[in-house]
């Protein structure tokens, strides 16, 4: 009923949601081609394997040489006239672009006006024309009705287009030929005819033969049966085996046609069992118990568990639900009673039992999408009309209809002027009403409410009602319209200037930056030495973790990098500098976790070789200035088990811990395989750098007056911190302290057992005069005083 070329239909659909990926002409390379009667064969005068063979073509007989052995006097095959073309080779391989054309000429002497052809030479195969020999001549059957001079293309099915569609997972109803079709009708604007199903039934009821029962209704929905007695197991007719053809399945016998025929009609699998292999009459669909094995139709034995859902008679397993049938029910030609199956399966189960069991077929990848109880119903009757129509066998009165609560059609609020303003188009209320009555989504004019169809699972809402109308309008027919607003430069989020920051400062001063997993093995923490009680040992457990080395989220960030750094020492690099930043992820509440987790970045360095503490303490300070943090850093003494006990410090800011660094522990740094090498990390919390942080400038003028600086070198207990000095020279130097700093540490016999020397640099400067000699003296006093509380004394 289309009145387009298959390139108009093609962008048709495409154009109006569902993509054609591409299409072809059977008939693509055959030309002048036709039915051949062979009226008489002789032997070839010069060649033994050559027969000369008298062909009626219709109005004319010709005379054709051949090397074929399969053909008789009588016999009807398609015949190539000469200047025709066929596909391809009789050897099967691969087809040439442009055909293979046929000329009159000499064989061995002999004149030949045309050629016969095999299957393989009309480009198809014998997987799709099982009749055709496995070399020879394709014959047709003397019973096809067919005379000299037909159309030989026509006649086996091939002057058609196979359209290849990209459907998306979300139209499970565009699975079938049925769903196309109706996408088909809404473009074109034309009525969508459904299959003729007639009313079937006689002698005795279905339920007189089978009953059905659904252990787990979780796993299937509905299960619809029916019966069939005094089956006749025979070929399909031409018709049907054409569209099966075109659709790559094989035609096999009427039984097996049927059920491929609605499932590619219907998109429903089927099967079908012979009846008198059910035991007990009865159908019972339930999970497999661990360790059940089973053989399928293949003849492959497969191990069961808990979660594949099987298809049991009273005895016995006779079917993997929604995969495949089973051995000790299938269909043969001695079959006298079927029992045919129409259900619905979790797609989500069958998607799982299919891999897990590693058996994928046709019918488990539809069903794993998901389908509509209601169309088992509709796709039952279809196959048991087609079984009275072809005269396959006597459907019993009515069926075994097992289900829970059916789907019910969904409503959506009809609002046309969201839509027009959403698409940027001026449709009317009833053009849009019109593009639903032809996608078959019905209308409620009391509610103002779109009624969807249960097949269109993908529609549930107003941006799905908007798609609708969009592409059977056309896609190509909105207008384009350029934003109206005033655009605005973008810019950088204070949090990745932040970051970048820390990258910059860390590549610039030798690191290379790493990227670690944010999924850890639980070991880790034994590896840090972390207590039992340690709350960095709440992580959060993944669900569905890809093995016990990457089942939890990790807490701390030190496992990545120095994991990193234990491959590069292993492999003999020296002087290694790695950064990271990345996530730890820490439970807001009690596991398990009912809310997000708390993603903080850490920005984390670690190092060995030609590397100490004082370098890691450098990196903090660099980055800390450069992020206009004004304040002075603090350090303060820690305890982290996974840290030397003596060279380590958390990092203080405005008196809140924003970090931590220092010398890995052994221990630790044997567990990673790093015994021989003293290793160094530092490890900055960045929502707290980022929250102090400042990129504002801040003019400073020349100074007017110069500065004076002093040097202090002392002798100072070991037990005095660092930190304990500089608190005292900047509580005391007063308002003239313009800086300070430690440049030089010196520990020797001349200093004493539990001393060492440490020298500063202290630097006075005052904004409104020259300082005087007794100005510095004054400060100097007063820092020494504080000095001296601690035990420090000045060098002589």
């Amino acid at each position: 009923d289309l009145n387009c070329t298959d390139r108009e239909f093609v962008d048709a659909m495409t154009m109006s949601g569902t993509k054609c990926e591409g299409y072809e002409r059977l008939d693509k390379n055959l030309e002048k081609i036709v039915v051949g009667r062979i009226e008489k064969i002789e032997p070839h005068p010069d060649a033994d394997k050559l027969i000369v063979c008298q062909v009626n073509v219709g109005g004319e007989t010709i005379q054709i040489v051949t090397g074929a052995n399969n053909v008789s006097e009588g016999d009807l095959v398609p015949v190539v006239l000469d200047g025709g073309k066929v596909a391809g080779g009789h050897d099967g391989g691969p087809l040439p672009e442009d055909g293979i054309k046929i000329k009159a000429g000499k064989l061995r002497g002999v004149e030949s006006y045309g050629m016969m052809c095999s299957i393989e030479e009309l480009g198809s195969s014998r997987d799709v024309y099982p009749e055709a020999p496995e070399e020879g001549i394709y014959l047709f059957d003397s019973n096809s009705g067919l005379k000299p001079g037909d159309d030989a293309i026509e006649a086996l099915g091939l002057r058609d287009t196979v359209f290849d569609y990209e459907i998306t997972s979300n139209r499970v109803d565009c699975y079938a030929i049925m769903g196309v079709a109706r996408e088909a009708a809404a473009t074109f604007d034309l009525p969508f005819r459904y299959p003729d199903i007639r009313e079937t039934g006689s002698g005795a009821k279905a339920s007189d033969f089978i009953s059905v029962e659904i252990e787990d209704k979780d796993l299937c929905s509905r299960y619809i049966a029916r019966v069939v007695k005094n089956i006749k197991i025979g070929e399909s007719p031409e018709w049907m085996k054409k569209r099966l053809r075109a659709c790559g399945i094989r035609p096999i016998s009427n039984i097996v046609d049927i059920t491929n025929f609605v499932m590619l009609e219907y998109g429903q699998p089927m099967h079908a069992f012979d009846l008198s292999t059910i035991a007990g009459g009865r159908i019972v669909v339930k999970r497999a118990k661990d360790g059940d094995t089973f053989t399928t139709l293949d003849g492959e034995e497969r191990k069961l568990d808990h979660d594949v859902l099987t298809i049991c008679d009273g005895e016995k397993a006779v079917a993997l639900a929604g995969i495949m049938g089973g051995e000790n029910s299938m269909i043969t030609d001695s079959v006298h009673d079927v029992l045919f199956e129409a259900a619905t399966f979790n797609g989500a189960n069958i998607r799982k039992s299919s891999r897990r069991i590693g058996l994928r077929t046709d019918s488990s990848g539809i069903f794993e999408k998901g389908l509509d109880p209601n169309n088992a119903y509709d796709a039952m009757e279809r196959a048991c009309s087609l079984i009275e129509e072809l005269g396959c066998g006597e459907v019993q009165i009515g069926r075994v209809d097992v289900h829970g609560d059916l789907p019910e059609k969904k409503r959506i609020a009809f609002e046309p002027e969201r839509i027009n303003e959403y698409l940027g188009t001026d449709i009317d209320k009833d053009t849009m009403l019109s593009y639903f009555k032809r996608l078959e989504v019905g209308y409620d004019k009391d509610s103002n409410e779109l009624v969807v169809p249960t097949f269109r699972q993908d529609l549930i809402g107003f941006a799905d009602s908007s798609e609708e109308v969009a592409r059977i309008y056309g896609y190509d027919r909105i207008p384009t319209t350029l934003p109206k607003d005033t655009a605005q430069m973008g810019s950088v989020p204070f949090k990745i200037m932040i970051e970048n920051l820390a990258k910059n400062i860390a590549i610039s001063l030798g690191f290379s930056q790493g990227y670690c997993y944010s999924f850890e093995s639980p070991d880790v923490f034994d590896k840090l030495r972390l207590p039992e009680d340690a709350p960095e040992r709440k992580a959060i457990q993944i669900s569905n973790p890809l093995g016990v080395d990457f089942s939890i989220m990790r807490t701390l960030p030190l496992n990545g990098i120095l994991s990193s750094l234990s491959t590069n020492y292993n492999r003999r690099n020296e002087n290694v500098k790695l950064f990271e930043l990345a996530n730890i992820y820490l439970a807001r509440t009690e596991l398990p976790i009912t809310d997000y987790p708390d993603e903080r970045m850490q920005f984390t360095l670690g190092a060995y070789g030609d590397t100490d503490f004082y370098d890691m303490k450098g990196v903090v300070e660099e980055f800390i200035y450069k992020a206009g943090m004004k304040e002075r850093i603090k350090y303060q003494v820690s305890a982290r088990p996974y840290l030397h006990p003596g060279r380590q410090a958390d990092i203080l800011y405005d008196n809140t811990v924003i970090g931590y660094l220092g010398q890995v522990h052994p221990l630790t740094a044997k567990a990673y395989d790093m015994a021989k090498t003293e290793v160094y990390i530092a490890v900055l919390d960045m929502p707290e750098i980022v929250s102090r942080a400042s990129f504002e400038p801040r003019y400073m003028g020349l100074a007017k007056y110069p500065s004076v600086s002093r040097d202090l070198s002392m002798v100072v207990p070991k037990k005095v911190q660092a930190q304990d000095i500089d608190d005292i020279i900047v509580q005391r130097g007063g308002k003239i302290l313009e800086s300070f700093r430690l440049f030089d540490i010196y520990e020797g016999e001349q200093i004493g057992e539990d001393c060492k020397s440490m020298a500063y640099t202290v630097v006075f400067r005052d904004k409104n005069k020259t300082l005087s000699d007794d100005d510095i003296a004054a400060a100097m006093k007063k820092i020494l005083n504080g000095l001296q509380g601690l035990g420090i004394e000045l060098r002589s």
